[in-house]
């Protein structure tokens, strides 16, 4: 009987630690998984939206939307450097940028603005402020992507015109830091015309939709970086929480937070992979489409 007992224990052992080193192996490879492989596999979103103020001649246009790059030392200038190019092969009417295109140093925002004055679009490349770039002062922050050739909107807005027509890009500055002014920001924008909010914060989206805009776009989220099944994400920043990721509809106003292709710390994505967004713009008053 002793002998049997002590033969059982020795078995139990070894499955206990066949267990543990297969449990080991498999968070290993989750880790490196979310560290490595899901941060560089950026997906492109293509949502088709109506727009009921965008004139005829306009119709069809597209916009690109990149957000939260975070450049430093995980984001450097060749993973950069290859989404600017995946953004580039859409070709883009407009491309914008919706804020913290840094993580915290004055060289990486200047490494991140070399790199983002190679976005093209025939109709301007335009940028606004997150609440990284407010962490400096604008020398360092916001000047070196004027210099790099953005248009930075801060509480400011800008009239794209095309084919006799136009639409207004409105930029507001970031709001963690106590600087967005959405009434200055619209100052001198007709009110009867198709407007586009820029704003790094999603959640502003309840009082944005008082206005008579068109379609608000975010980032700041990053969609949480870890997203679980039938949990969703782990944690999501102030400003963030309503909105998190993805499309909705707040009154008459669109909104779209997009995931971003950066990471805040720690820097690991699960189930929230990068994010380009491509968004054609329609003047009919038909369903929206994503794929």
């Amino acid at each position: 009987m002793a002998h049997r007992s002590v033969s059982t224990s020795v078995a139990s052992a070894r499955a206990a630690t066949v267990t543990l080193s297969s449990l080991a192996l498999a968070a290993g490879l989750l880790v490196s998984y979310a560290t490595r492989v899901e941060p560089g596999r950026v997906q492109v979103v293509r949502i088709t939206l109506p727009l009921p103020h965008l004139p005829s001649n306009l119709d069809g246009l597209t916009l690109a939307q990149i957000s939260d790059i975070h450049a430093g030392r995980v984001m450097n200038a060749q993973r950069i450097r290859r989404f600017v190019a995946a953004t580039n092969l859409l070709h883009p009417d407009i491309a914008v940028v919706t804020g913290d295109m840094f993580q915290y140093r004055p060289e990486s925002a200047q490494m991140c603005a070399r790199e983002l004055a190679n976005l093209r679009a025939p109709l301007g490349v335009y940028a606004i402020m997150g609440n990284h770039e407010r962490r400096l002062p604008p020398e360092y922050g916001e000047q070196p992507f004027r210099r790099a050739g953005l248009t930075v909107l801060c509480n400011a807005a800008h009239e794209v015109r095309a084919n006799g027509a136009s639409l207004w890009l409105v930029g507001m500055d970031d709001l963690m830091r106590r600087h967005g002014d959405l009434t200055l920001a619209l100052q001198g924008v007709p009110e009867d015309t198709c407007k586009i909010l820029l704003v790094h914060e999603p959640d502003l989206a309840d009082d944005a939709a008082r206005f008579p805009i068109d379609l608000q776009l975010s980032g700041h989220t990053h969609g949480g970086q870890v997203r679980l099944p039938l949990i969703g994400p782990l944690i999501l920043p102030i400003l963030g929480r309503k909105y998190p990721m993805g499309l909705y509809r707040v009154g008459d106003m669109w909104v779209y937070t997009n995931r971003g292709l950066g990471m805040a710390n720690p820097p690991v994505r699960f189930n929230c992979p990068p994010e380009i967004t491509l968004l054609t713009l329609t003047c009919s008053g038909g369903k929206h489409d994503t794929a």
